[in-house]
């Protein structure tokens, strides 16, 4: 038990320690303008087709803001701004797109089917899972309370 304590206490001392403020800092700018850029894009598409409703708007917007975040993986600089900026740079649809498209390039090289295919979701699938099952139980919930 005493070597356990110990080694707790060596461990505490020794860990470097993480620069919370600043991360959360990064995040916080980087979130924003992440989503300031998707407002914008917005914006511009209302400016461009007058005609337009505002779902397909969002529709578009986020088809923009998707092709964005994997054209930026590719490049490998999504994953840059993610180490800079951390959750900042995953809460975004960014994120999203990010999460799909850096497995299915790692797994390239084993194939169209037993790379691409296979792992894209590796990352991504377990997320779009317990959304689901989340938003089943709000929802379920919410039914009957509210």
């Amino acid at each position: 038990m005493i070597e356990r304590v110990e080694y707790q206490d060596y461990v505490s001392k020794n860990q470097p320690k993480s620069p919370m403020v600043r991360t959360l800092i990064a995040a916080f700018i980087v979130g924003g303008i992440i989503c300031c850029i998707g407002e914008g894009i917005g914006d511009i598409i209302k400016l461009i087709f007058k005609d337009m409703s505002e779902k397909d708007v969002a529709t578009w917007e986020s088809c923009i803001m998707i092709f964005l975040g994997s054209f930026f993986t590719a490049l490998g600089l999504y994953d840059k701004l993610g180490h800079y900026a951390g959750g900042g740079s995953i809460i975004p649809i960014t994120g999203f797109a990010n999460s799909v498209v850096s497995p299915a390039m790692e797994y390239n090289r084993e194939g169209v089917f037993f790379g691409i295919c296979a792992k894209m979701f590796v990352i991504a699938g377990p997320i779009i899972v317990f959304g689901v099952t989340a938003s089943f139980l709000v929802g379920f919930i919410g039914y009957f309370v509210v």
